[in-house]
């Protein structure tokens, strides 16, 4: 028998507290909200009479979708409804791929000023063994704020525009889930890169002012990063070689070539943060030579090279669109307009919000890029089909399709526009609590006494 699906908040108890010493604000472990919505889980859903968008053809004006065990089962105008499946009324909402920030920090950092709430860094200029899921922290408060707004799963980045050449590994991971092995979707996404740049300021001893140095000592500086990775490069390739004609047990075991050696055999893209057009040509030239899957990160200067990553195939990760131009010389809306030129030149192109507490904003910024040329479509497809293909998940999540994961959301507008409100939200084919600690402090200061009157 078919029945509909009624909310009903729960009580759980957390069995760990989160202090932060910034705050005065202690979160009661009985005001948590569940996860999920229901005590005893169903493991098929029936989303019903809602306009489906699956990006995967044309839009279904009325149809259904069917989620079963954690898959969707079906996706169609006249899909049949499973006996015993949980029905949502979605007469008037819309249906779409859950939405995926392609570049974020989300379950790596809590607050910024407070060092013992971030992980998103390592001691140490190279550390391609250390992997983001390993720091991942599921009870995050930013992650549930991000699901309010569609997003249900995202790349955390360890370290991206930091100091340290190679930070990490990027993980893949779903916006909900008590363990990070719940949250999994793909442990190695890729190898994270800080394209060395032209530093011609430093600080340092005695008193750490900044100081001014020559165009030679910046680029000596620069070239010996850039031979330092080729030869790491190059030691995982014999590593790599010796274990395969079984040589392991002559040699000692190293993490970090270890990790290196799917990089050097092609398996495991390289995301490279760089900005500059003398720094993103240094590394297209220098991925090509050392035959490397490369993924532009960043890339403000990427509307100048589209011919170059067009041919070369060079998918872009762009950061936030709602930003100033960096210098004086470019125009003021190129922030705006950047995503529509990278479209009419067939580059591929996904956005990140590079953050973990503006995640919440991926859709809007993307939308704003909609005013400026970028046609809808290609904007949708930025933020949830997109960044599936860049980082080799598109089998699993991207689109409303069947034999995908279900991670869907279910709205009453356009997910690009900041009035539009999810009201269903299912991450791993679960339909997920999209209660958070904005929504709970605006409730809470709303119901706040008001002063008396005389």
């Amino acid at each position: 028998m078919m029945k509909s699906w009624t909310a009903r908040p729960q009580l759980v108890t957390m069995g760990v507290v989160l202090i932060a010493l910034a705050t005065s604000v202690m979160i009661r472990a009985s005001q948590v909200e569940p996860r999920v919505a229901s005590e005893v889980e169903p493991t098929t859903y029936a989303i019903q009479g809602a306009r489906i968008v699956t990006l995967a053809g044309r839009p279904i004006e009325r149809g259904t979708v069917v989620i079963s065990d954690g898959r969707i089962a079906a996706v169609g105008a006249d899909a049949p409804i499973p006996t015993g499946a949980e029905v949502i009324e979605a007469e008037g909402l819309q249906v779409y791929p859950g939405l995926f920030d392609a570049i974020s920090s989300l379950g790596l950092t809590e607050i910024g000023a407070v060092a013992a709430t971030n992980d998103e860094t390592e001691l140490g200029d190279f550390n391609p063994q250390l992997l983001a899921a390993q720091a991942v922290h599921p009870a995050s408060e930013h992650i549930p704020v991000a699901r309010a707004s569609g997003l249900t799963h995202a790349l955390s980045v360890p370290g991206i525009g930091e100091s340290s050449l190679v930070p990490g590994q990027a993980s893949a991971i779903h916006l909900a889930g008590w363990t990070i092995e719940e949250m999994l979707l793909s442990r190695t996404a890729a190898l994270v890169v800080n394209w060395p740049t032209y530093r011609l300021t430093s600080s340092g001893p005695p008193n750490f002012s900044r100081r001014s140095r020559s165009f030679a000592e910046a680029k000596k500086e620069h070239d010996e990063k850039i031979r330092q990775l080729s030869e790491w490069l190059d030691q995982a390739r014999h590593y790599g070689a010796a274990v395969e004609k079984g040589s392991r047990d002559r040699i000692s075991p190293d993490r970090k070539l270890e990790a290196l050696v799917p990089v050097t055999r092609g398996e495991l893209p390289v995301l490279v943060n760089a900005d500059r057009v003398r720094e993103i040509k240094e590394a297209v030239d220098f991925c090509e030579k050392q035959k490397l899957r490369m993924i532009l990160a960043g890339g403000a200067d990427a509307y100048k090279l589209t011919d170059l990553l067009a041919s070369k195939k060079i998918p872009v990760v762009l950061g936030p669109i709602q930003a100033l131009p960096s210098s004086e010389d470019e125009p003021y809306d190129i922030r705006y307009t950047t995503p529509a030129v990278l479209h009419k030149a067939g580059v591929l192109f996904a956005l990140g919000t590079f953050n973990s507490s503006d995640s919440r904003t991926l859709p809007y910024e993307i939308g704003n890029a909609v005013s400026y040329g970028l046609p809808w479509e290609a904007a949708l497809a930025a933020i949830t089909k997109a960044p599936a293909e860049i980082f080799g998940v598109a089998d699993t999540v991207g689109t409303v399709e069947v034999g995908k994961l279900g991670n869907i959301i279910v709205t009453d507008g356009d997910p690009l526009e900041i009035q539009t409100v999810v009201k269903y939200l299912f991450v791993n084919g679960r339909l997920t609590a999209l209660d958070n600690r904005h929504l709970r402090l605006y409730e809470q200061y709303r119901a706040r006494p008001k002063p008396a009157t005389k």
